[in-house]
């Protein structure tokens, strides 16, 4: 048998796992040969901050997160990004070596989606190699996991403008796009919200809103029966930790853990309320019909309006008229005129011009 079948026969026999596998890691995490590596890593090039963000939010997609939280913060030419996800999770034991080059967990999956193809994990070594620090603050399996990337924004660029938000327009085929501004950490973060506003949900803010969205977050989800047996709060999923704890001081260890800093005062604020949480980031450029203003135009409506044919508007009106009879009747009134019938926009009104009998 020649070489080039002798391959063919192990990666038939093995589906190509044996080839592309260097060192099995364990709890499904595995070290890929160099040549696999290549083939998937080729995309994964980070050449600003931006693109950091991106690849921490997918790879929370690719832990199964439903919620992802960004809490970005700068001082001097330092940006921190603190990213906490309810995804499955990373055994302690591998909260190191995730970070080491060809390691991934998506051996037999990779996705293809608008920024390229993407395995889990393949993208840290990268961004551990263009960053100050790089690491996991804390995750377990089946809890979630927070990670704290510092940049050098002096040797990794960001966009000058990182409080603008980019608006969002309808296509020709209705499908939804983010037009315009800025391709800033918060473009970013609402890109990739729009791509998967079906399956996730991602809050976007600084470290004192983000904590204050985690704490209400966990109480919609804490299960309070689970909680009277619960001697440790590390033992709760990661999200649901801080609406668990005790105190304002136990509050601010939990953050500190998780990779927020904020202060005790502003514990004690979180926690009576005073700190509004943060809506989902797309809410901010998808208004709802509650929190939208006069001049707000709601994406998610029908804006044709509505159309009736001019024999179904007659039949109305006849019904109208006939369903009228009882009230006239007993309050002795009488149509003047034949029951009117306006159509606006997505409202019917139908209006009577009466005569009282008496």
């Amino acid at each position: 048998m020649t070489g080039e079948g002798l391959i063919d026969f192990i990666e038939q026999v093995s589906g190509g796992t044996h080839l592309r596998v260097e060192e099995n890691l364990g709890d499904g995490f595995v070290r890929l040969r160099s040549a696999e590596a290549e083939r998937r890593q080729a995309k994964h090039d980070v050449r600003c901050v931006e693109d950091i963000v991106i690849e921490m939010l997918r790879n929370a997609r690719d832990a199964s997160a439903h919620a992802v939280f960004l809490a970005t913060s700068k001082e001097a030419a330092i940006r921190t990004l603190t990213v906490i996800d309810d995804g499955v999770g990373i055994p302690a034991n591998l909260h190191e070596r995730i970070f080491e080059p060809r390691v991934t967990s998506k051996l037999e999956t990779m996705v293809m989606d608008n920024w390229g193809v993407h395995g889990r994990g393949m993208a840290l070594y990268s961004i551990k190699c263009n960053v100050e620090e790089a690491k996991v603050a804390c995750s377990q399996p089946s809890l979630g996991s927070s990670f704290i990337v510092s940049i050098d924004t002096e040797q990794l660029s960001e966009k000058t403008d990182q409080s603008s938000y980019p608006s969002i327009e309808k296509d020709d085929e209705g499908n939804l796009h983010i037009t315009k501004g800025p391709h800033n950490i918060i473009r970013c973060a609402l890109e990739f919200s729009l791509e998967h506003r079906k399956s996730i949900e991602v809050y976007l803010g600084s470290p004192v809103e983000v904590a204050a969205t985690l704490a209400e977050f966990g109480h919609r989800r804490l299960d309070t029966d689970a909680l009277l047996f619960c001697d440790d709060i590390q033992t709760l999923p990661l999200c649901e930790r801080l609406a668990a704890s005790a105190d304002a001081a136990e509050f601010v260890e939990t953050c500190l853990a998780m990779g927020l800093s904020i202060s005790e005062r502003t514990a004690h604020r979180i926690l009576s309320r005073q700190i509004a949480p943060l809506k989902p980031a797309l809410e901010k450029v998808l208004p709802t019909r509650s929190n939208r203003g006069s001049g707000d135009i709601d994406l998610y409506k029908d804006n044709r309006g509505l159309k009736l044919a001019k024999e179904d508007v007659e039949s109305f009106s006849r019904e109208m008229e006939r369903a009228f009879e009882p009230l006239a009747e007993r309050y002795y009134l009488s149509l003047t005129d034949v029951p009117k019938i306006r159509v606006k926009g997505d409202t019917i009104t139908v209006r009577f011009q009466i005569d009282k009998e008496i």
